[in-house]
């Protein structure tokens, strides 16, 4: 398949939409060219958004010539300013999420998902946290299925280990138990905090840190951000499990698999290391 013009000639019949200045400078002064044949290959082994950075404007192919650079969050803005906001579905097939809209973290609505007693929020929870300078730091949430079923998703913040764990229901005494169950087999030195959604379903806070010895912190309402790394292992795991598919019918072992699958996956935020690499360093 050839290559493609990504930025084409508005339709004189359609009212061109002003993109920011800065990003209309870059469109001005770089001819940008994609190959379809090419952005299929993000959803091989390095995955996520910033790899669309991988195309031949990218830095290190370009050394000498800033003009020919340009970041992911760049290109997102191009594909959906084109489309009036609302991606085109050839191309939101492509997106790893599939996303059609996208909204600024600004828009977000606070609310109230319930009162969880003595929750301790995340603004309380220590800097040595916040910097991942310390092993041992989880963020945790549910991926959510058809017929009420669920599976918790843990990833260990400095290194992006993933634990998936299957619950039998999204009470917490049912979340509650089988996060105990699965973070007591974890060396001592990986059992520091976690870093949880707002959701009820760990309203039993208490109980696991007694049995785990792991202090709980809790994001603010609709803040998913806040947990950033566990949020983009949940938008992978929708390759494994998509949205609108039952989540009652898998094994423990067969999430294991999924998630040893996403730990040998080299990571460009860890220097294309594995979680498993990174992981396995920490304990040795």
């Amino acid at each position: 398949m050839g290559f493609k013009p990504l930025f084409g000639a508005p339709s004189p019949s359609r009212k061109t939409v002003p993109a920011p200045s800065g990003f209309a400078t870059i469109v001005r002064s770089t001819r940008f060219t994609y190959d379809e044949d090419r952005l299929v290959e993000i959803d091989g082994p390095f995955g996520g958004a910033d790899d669309i950075t991988r195309l031949d404007w990218d830095e290190r192919e370009h050394p000498d010539d800033e003009a020919m650079r340009v970041s992911h969050e760049t290109i997102y803005k191009s594909l959906y300013i084109q489309s009036r906001g609302v991606l085109k579905k050839d191309l939101q097939d492509r997106l790893r999420r599939r996303r059609r809209f996208r909204q600024s973290r600004k828009t977000n609505r606070r609310g109230n998902r319930g009162q969880i007693i003595d929750a301790v929020p995340i603004s309380e929870r220590p800097a040595e946290i916040e910097d991942r300078a310390v092993p041992g730091h989880w963020e945790g949430d549910l991926i959510s299925g058809s017929e009420n079923t669920h599976i918790a998703t843990l990833v260990e913040r400095q290194t992006r280990f993933v634990l998936l764990v299957q619950v039998d229901g999204k009470d917490t005494r049912s979340v509650v138990s089988a996060l105990i169950r699965q973070m007591n087999q974890l060396p001592e030195l990986m059992l520091q905090s976690l870093t949880w959604d707002r959701g009820a379903e760990v309203a039993d806070h208490d109980r696991f840190s007694v049995a785990t010895d792991i202090d709980v912190y809790f994001c603010d309402p609709k803040s998913p951000w806040q947990r950033g790394s566990n949020e983009n292992t949940n938008g992978l795991l929708r390759q494994y499990f998509p949205k609108g598919t039952s989540l009652g019918s898998y094994t423990q072992d067969q999430l294991n698999l999924v998630a040893r699958e996403l730990n040998c996956r080299p990571r460009k935020t860890l220097g294309y290391r594995t979680p498993i690499d990174c992981f396995n360093e920490v304990l040795r």
